[in-house]
């Protein structure tokens, strides 16, 4: 399964942004995010938040877990440009163009896991389906049964795991971040 996450019309030129994107291309989920938070340029917080925002639709939409997710793809167009000029002497006009950037992150599911989950899902389905069906009648009124939906199901199996991924991610970012980068003056 793909999940994608884009950022659209972002202020910094494509190029600055690519060498950020060429760095965690080919690297692991983790890695990537541990590489991300020790690169110092302005467009390395872009990629970061596009990531995670990937990261959240995987999590919240699909209901997978931090593990079972690898980064496939990172792809960094131009966006619109915008066209401004400069007053030189004599009245003249330079030209400067300001050119934006979109970034799209590709995520896919590990190849064991989304095995699992299509054979699990049309059952869980199934079931969900034939218990909303199932109704209980009382005199005139009708009452459905209070069985709780997949989406609900997912999300309360999941909270846990989210919630330790979250930490984990947090704590080897700050061990990486107060490591990795030397003090201002340090020699």
């Amino acid at each position: 399964m793909l999940i994608i996450a884009s950022q659209q019309s972002t202020r910094q030129t494509p190029r600055k942004v690519r060498l950020v994107a060429n760095q965690v291309r080919k690297l692991s989920l983790e890695k990537a995010l541990e590489q991300l938070a020790v690169i110092e340029r302005r467009s390395t917080l872009v990629v970061l938040k596009t990531i995670r925002q990937a990261i959240a639709n995987a999590q919240h939409n699909h209901g997978l877990a931090f593990s079972d997710l690898l980064l496939k793809n990172i792809v960094i167009t131009e966006g619109p440009r915008y066209r401004r000029f400069r007053a030189v002497s004599r009245g003249r006009a330079h030209g400067i163009i300001k050119r934006t950037s979109n970034i799209t992150v590709t995520l896919e599911t590990a190849s064991t896991s989304s095995i699992a989950k299509t054979t699990t899902q049309p059952a869980a389905k199934a079931a969900v389906i034939s218990d909303k069906k199932t109704e209980v009648g009382a005199g005139a009124s009708v009452v459905k049964q209070g069985r709780p939906t997949t989406q609900e199901l997912g999300k309360a199996a999941s909270a846990q795991e989210r919630s330790v991924q979250k930490q984990a991610v947090r704590s080897t970012v700050k061990q990486v971040r107060s490591t990795a980068r030397p003090k201002k003056g340090a020699k």
